[in-house]
């Protein structure tokens, strides 16, 4: 029995030499480019520090600004007929953020906070009086002025006082942001801005306050030509 045994462990010591091993696949080659991405996006941002805390002078990418605009064209002049009445001024934190749909917020994504300050007007449009807005009795004592409501102008955004309070940038946007600038996105911080603080300005009571200065300085007006009684109605739309 023990010399069976035996026979039977060499021959399986034997078979275990003799089967081939599997081989496992090389790690290193799939390893090596995404180490070098790493390695590269680490290098570039570093360098994005250091180059930024280098004084404007040492600094080989430091920018320049030179002014090379042209005189200014003068395209059209139009007479406007209209009472500025009441202007209000507004001021809205505008957060857009931008991001991928599988990738996390620190590889792949942008947020930024922009305080957006800008002024919309209120005025009433004269031009609209009709020939029979302004009715007068007989003895020039009284009149009735029909007058058209009050409408808002664009949005005024002052772009010298509205800023980027704080961005927050993914590695790959850092990476993509050092070579290249996109005016876009700050163009689109103003879209949004004046879009919202128009919207603001058409629920603030702006124009309620447009006819009433423009009500109060007809009637002012018109007393002082005479007028003892002014009556101010609004106009058929």
């Amino acid at each position: 029995m023990a010399r069976s045994e035996t026979k039977n462990d060499a021959k399986n010591d034997a078979s275990v030499k003799s089967s081939p091993r599997r081989s496992r696949p090389p790690r290193r080659g799939l390893l090596t480019p995404v180490a070098i991405i790493v390695a590269t996006v680490a290098l570039v941002l570093v360098a994005q520090q250091v180059l930024h805390g280098l004084p404007h002078w040492l600094n080989p990418f430091a920018e320049e600004t030179k002014d090379r605009s042209g005189p200014v064209l003068l395209k059209s002049i139009r007479d406007l007929h209209r009472y500025e009445a009441a202007s209000g001024n507004f001021q809205v934190v505008v957060d857009l953020e931008k991001d991928a749909k599988f990738l996390p917020s620190s590889l792949r994504g942008k947020r930024t906070l922009f305080v957006g300050n800008g002024s919309v007007d209120a005025y009433v449009d004269l031009s609209r009086l009709g020939s029979g807005a302004l009715k007068v009795n007989a003895d020039r004592t009284a009149a009735t002025i029909s007058l058209p409501p009050a409408q808002l102008e664009k949005t005024n955004l002052d772009t010298k006082n509205s800023y980027v309070y704080a961005t927050q940038r993914g590695v790959f946007d850092r990476f993509g942001d050092f070579f290249s600038s996109n005016p876009n996105n700050q163009q689109q911080l103003y879209v949004l801005a004046s879009q919202k603080i128009q919207t603001a300005a058409g629920q603030s009571g702006l124009k309620q306050r447009a006819d009433a200065n423009t009500k109060s300085m007809l009637e002012n007006m018109l007393k002082a030509l005479g007028f003892k009684t002014v009556t101010i109605t609004p106009a058929p739309q």
